[in-house]
Formats: C-alpha cells, structure tokens, sequence
C-alpha cells in the first residue's frame, strides 16, 4: 500500500479520481490544524483559524489502520499553506511523495513512477474539505460540524461532509491547548487514518516560488493542465 493513497484511507487503485480524493482529505489536514486561543467550543475555534491563519506549517506522522484495528502502514512528512489555494504537502518517509496547489491546479507527484496527476483547481477542490484550505467555500456549506467531547486529554470536533462522493466517511479533529494536534479520517471502508502534527508554526512567510511545481524532466503527465 502506498502512503500517497492512505492518507485518505482509500483502497489500492491509481485512477485519477482516487488520487484527487486523497488530496481531499490531505487538505483538509492541512487547513484545520492550526488554531489559538480560548474559545466556547470546537465550530468557533475552526471558524477562528479560518479567520485569522491565511498561512501555516508544520510536521505530521501518519499511521494508517484497517477494518480489524491493525496497523498497516507508517509514514511521516511536512506541509504548509497559504491562502488562497496554495499548498505543499511533502511525504519523507518511507517514500517520497508531494501534493501541490499552486491557485490554478493541484498537482501529485509519485516520485517511484515518475508521474504526475494534474487537475483544474475548480474541478478538484469543490465543496470539498480541499476548500477550507483554499479559501473557496463556507465552512457549512462543506461539511456538518459537531462537538464531539473529550478524548484522550483533547476536545474534539467531528466534521461529516456534506459530498457524498468525498471518498471519507467522517473527520474528527483533536484539539488542545497548541492548536489542533490530531486527526482521524474514517473512509466508506472502514480503514482510519490517524494523524499528529508538531512543531506548528502559523502565519510564516513564503518565497515566491514556493508553491509552483514543473513536471520533472521525462515525467509522465496525466489529467489537465
């Protein structure tokens, strides 16, 4: 199993589509992690990091469960943000991977084959979990947001999306004291996909070129561009 395809908890294909999906939910990842202060309650603590956080980065560790509970993969990167649309989310272990937005498109890049999946911004993000990252549509109009109480010394959110065809089930987020500190991604199969970020930084700055991706030399390029 690959990790670029687990993080969204998917099964095993490499079709356009699915890989689109599996940027949702990295997205999404990366678009809720980062809030501060002392708030009422989850809704209004995400609300306030879409409010107040256009930039962010930071480091993640992902395991990967099946229907049985039993851990099937490890893996470990970094990404960052910036609003509108602009993203890099970086796979370092145990394989090389890279998810990129650069305003226009989403680019997804598999080192190991060499190849490059390349869609519309518009077409893949939607009213998605893609969008709170991107800026692109209203926190409700993407998903249905619930309080979801104290877990493991964390307040937790759980966020249901509102596309059927989201290629997850549910997300609940972990929130403490930092910021939100875990994740938990349950697809329509019943794999779940458990995230924790560290070392979060909130509005850094960025060069330029930061967020633009050209194929490698040789690179197979599917999709549009």
């Amino acid at each position: 199993m690959r990790t670029l395809r687990s993080i969204a908890a998917l099964p095993a294909g490499r079709g356009t589509d699915a890989i689109f999906r599996t940027s949702r939910a990295v997205l999404l990842a990366a678009g809720m992690m980062f809030w501060t202060g002392a708030l009422a309650d989850g809704v209004e603590r995400f609300r306030t990091f879409v409010r107040t956080t256009p930039s962010a980065a930071a480091q993640f560790e992902q395991k990967v469960y099946d229907r049985s509970g039993k851990l099937v993969q490890e893996s470990r990167g970094r990404f960052a943000f910036l609003r509108p649309g602009r993203f890099n989310w970086i796979y370092t272990a145990p394989s090389s991977q890279r998810i990129v937005g650069d305003g226009a498109r989403v680019w997804i890049y598999d080192e190991d084959l060499n190849q490059v999946t390349v869609r519309r911004m518009a077409k893949a993000l939607g009213s998605t979990p893609a969008a709170l990252l991107a800026g692109s549509a209203d926190l409700e109009q993407a998903f249905e947001l619930t309080d979801a109480g104290e877990r493991d010394g964390l307040s937790w959110l759980d966020a249901r999306p509102r596309d059927k065809d989201a290629g997850f089930e549910r997300i609940q987020l972990g929130l403490g004291a930092a910021g939100v500190q875990a994740m938990e991604l349950v697809d329509h199969f019943g794999q779940t996909t458990r995230l924790r970020f560290s070392n979060l930084t909130r509005n850094p700055s960025f060069e330029a070129d930061a967020f633009r991706f050209v194929p490698p030399k040789g690179a197979d390029v599917l999709g549009e561009q």
